[in-house]
């Protein structure tokens, strides 16, 4: 009975960890990385992220994506937690 109980547990966090997004540091993150992991950002939005970054350079805070066209205050306190900033520079892609 333990064993299936840790099984299934082990079995309930694995499926979890695929829902769950990771986090994402804005300024380094490809726009397919960035459309993975970041909840209401398609590839279309994250691309915009990216082309903002490339041309404005590195994001300070997370909550200068609002800067972005297309992303809203919602989206970026919703994601928040998944938000990294760092401060190297961003890379083009």
């Amino acid at each position: 009975m333990k064993k299936l109980l840790m099984v299934t547990t082990l079995a309930l966090m694995l499926m979890a960890g695929n829902v769950i997004s990771a986090p994402v540091n804005i300024n380094s993150a490809s726009a397919e990385m960035l459309a993975e992991n970041l909840k209401g950002i398609g590839l279309s939005k994250a691309q915009a992220i990216v082309n903002y970054r490339t041309q404005n350079g590195p994001f300070k805070h997370a909550d200068e994506l609002v800067n972005v066209k297309g992303v809203g205050l919602k989206t970026v306190e919703k994601n928040i937690q998944n938000i990294q900033v760092s401060k190297t520079s961003a890379k083009k892609g």
